[in-house]
C-alpha cells in the first residue's frame, strides 16, 4: 500500500515501479479522497490498508508519525518521509549512488549545501554515514544549519565534521588541560570547527557534493524563505574549482540551486541518483518481504 500524505514524485514513482518489477501491485492510498477527509485518524488508516496490502509505504508530514503508525500496523511499514524528521530510503540509495560513482565511501569528504535544518534527506544520510570514515561539511544559511540532534548524533559516533564556528583557544586550551575529557568536551571540540560560507569555499576538497532545496512549504512566511532563497546556486563556473572526479548529488526536487547547464557535466549524478532510488528500493521490498 503506497500512503502519501505528503506529494512526491521519485520516491512515489519508484516504489510504485520497483513493485512492478518484483511482480507485485501497488494499492494506492490518496488523503484527498479517503476517509481522511471524514476524520480518520493516521492509526485506522494505516491499519484498514494493512488488510489489503503486505507492506506499507508511508509519508507523513509529522515528524514520527511513521514510527506511530508502525505500532499499530501488523504489516511491515516503511518510512517515505516523515515531515522535516527522517528520509531512510532516500538515504540508502544516496550511499549506493556514492559506491556507484566513485567506487567507495570511506575516505570521501561530503558536503552539504542548502536548507539543511528542514532537510530530512541530509538528516538521514549524515546519520547513515556514521558507519564510514568520511568527513562532513555542512554550508546553510545561519537559520538553516544542521539541526543540533542530528550534529550531536555524528559527533557521538566520532564522525568529523565541519560546520560553522571555529572552536575559541579557550575551548581547545580547557579541552587539551582536561586528564580525562568529558563527553560534552570532546563532542564541542568535534563539532565546532570551521564555518562555510559559500560553495565556492568548501569545494576544492569536496568528492560529494551534496546540494539541496530551500524547502518553502516549511516557512512561516514568504518574507522568511525569500530572505534564504537563492543564496547557494551550483553554475558550470562554479564546477570548474571542483575536482575532476566529484560528483553533484541532489535528492530531487531542484529549483534553482542547480543551473541546468550543470546537468551536461559528467559529474552531476542526480539523474542517476534517482535511478539508483528504483534498484534499491525494488531490494528493500524484497527484503521486507522475504524474497531474499
Amino acid at each position: 500500500a503506497s500512503m502519501f500524505y505528503e506529494v512526491s514524485t521519485r520516491t512515489s514513482s519508484s516504489f510504485a515501479a520497483a513493485m512492478a518489477r518484483l511482480g507485485g501491485a501497488v494499492l494506492s492510498f490518496s488523503e484527498a479522497t479517503s476517509s481522511v477527509q471524514k476524520g480518520e485518524s493516521l492509526a485506522d488508516s494505516v491499519q484498514t490498508m494493512s488488510c489489503y496490502a503486505d507492506v506499507v509505504v508511508l509519508r507523513h508530514p509529522q515528524p514520527g508519525a511513521v514510527e506511530l503508525a508502525a505500532k499499530h500496523c501488523r504489516r511491515p511499514v516503511i518510512n517515505a518521509g516523515d515531515g522535516v524528521g527522517e528520509h531512510p530510503t532516500q538515504a540508502l540509495l544516496d550511499i549506493f549512488t556514492i559506491r556507484e560513482e566513485l567506487g567507495t565511501v570511506n575516505g570521501m569528504t561530503i558536503t552539504m549545501v542548502g536548507d539543511l535544518k528542514h532537510g530530512r534527506t541530509v538528516h538521514s544520510l549524515a546519520c547513515l554515514l556514521t558507519q564510514y570514515r568520511v568527513s562532513l561539511r555542512y554550508v546553510a544559511p545561519p537559520s538553516l544549519c544542521m539541526p543540533p540532534t542530528v550534529r550531536a548524533f555524528v559527533a557521538s559516533r566520532g564522525t568529523k565534521q565541519v560546520r560553522p564556528s571555529q572552536p575559541s583557544l579557550e575551548a581547545i586550551e580547557t579541552w587539551v588541560g582536561q586528564s580525562e575529557p568529558s563527553t560534552a568536551s570532546t563532542m564541542a571540540l568535534l563539532t565546532l570547527q570551521e564555518e562555510f560560507e559559500s560553495i565556492e569555499e568548501a569545494l576544492p576538497d569536496t568528492d560529494v557534493l551534496y546540494m539541496t532545496r530551500i524547502q518553502k512549504e516549511r516557512f512561516g512566511s514568504t518574507q522568511e524563505y525569500e530572505a534564504c532563497f537563492g543564496q547557494f546556486i551550483l553554475t558550470p563556473h562554479i564546477m570548474t574549482r571542483a575536482k575532476k572526479k566529484m560528483v553533484v548529488m541532489h535528492p530531487m526536487p531542484r529549483v534553482n540551486e542547480i543551473s541546468v547547464e550543470v546537468d551536461s557535466d559528467p559529474r552531476a549524478a542526480y539523474f542517476r541518483q534517482a535511478e539508483n532510488g528504483m534498484y534499491i528500493r525494488m531490494a528493500l521490498l524484497a527484503t521486507v518481504l522475504g524474497r531474499f
